[in-house]
């Protein structure tokens, strides 16, 4: 499940929009081909002055990074800001008409128009199985609908897809919460905050149930 802005009441913060991508290619220049026999200079045999360049970064690459920084932020202040960098990559399904549905779905959402948010978004899934978000933001739909278990079971789709998704673990944490089962909302609290140690609310609710949970494993 998202944070504030697709799960307002029950997840920590919020989901920028998804956003378009896309250009479209150039044209390939023409160029003769080479003479038979002829081994072509590489950039740096002709001009050793000029360094290689470096590898181009991968999106996993990218988002590595950032869980890095996520991690190592001293402040929720800094915390945030990566968390806002993060989120808009998770935004993206690298299809436009799945993230124009998933737009259009949380625009839904927050009008509470929960059964079309809910219908647009299983139109997302179908077109994009793999994306995590779309299973998160399926599972913020059906709690607000009151459909708390099959909100568990997106939430397990989207973990194992992205098993670093702190706003589907804040999710978990509240649905088990509201089930009575805080030892295991303790656990989903706590894996959230070894991938977001800055979060607040994830610290406040350690802290209301550390000494019901740990007192009653003592």
């Amino acid at each position: 499940m998202t944070l504030t802005r697709a799960l307002p009441v029950v997840l920590l913060l919020g989901l920028p929009a998804a956003l378009p991508l896309g250009a479209g290619p150039g044209l390939a220049q023409q160029t003769p081909p080479p003479r038979p026999g002829i081994v072509q200079p590489k950039d740096d045999d002709a001009n050793p002055s000029v360094p290689a360049a470096p590898p181009a970064r991968t999106p996993a690459a990218t988002l590595e990074r950032l869980f890095e920084r996520l991690a190592a932020a001293k402040s929720p202040e800094e915390a945030r800001g990566v968390a806002n960098l993060i989120q808009r990559r998770w935004a993206r399904s690298g299809s436009d008409t799945a993230d124009l549905l998933m737009t259009r779905a949380q625009e839904a959402v927050k009008a509470r128009q929960l059964e079309l948010a809910i219908e647009l978004l299983d139109r997302v899934i179908s077109l994009e199985p793999g994306w995590a978000e779309a299973w998160n933001q399926r599972a913020n739909a059906l709690f607000l609908a009151g459909d708390s278990i099959r909100s568990l079971l997106d939430i397990a789709e989207a973990l194992k897809r992205e098993p670093r998704h702190y706003g589907a673990m804040a999710g978990l944490g509240v649905i088990l919460r509201q089930q009575g089962d805080d030892k295991r909302a303790m656990v989903a609290y706590r894996r959230l905050l070894e991938v977001y140690p800055q979060l607040e609310a994830a610290k406040k609710a350690v802290e209301s149930l550390k000494t019901e949970v740990d007192g009653r494993d003592a």
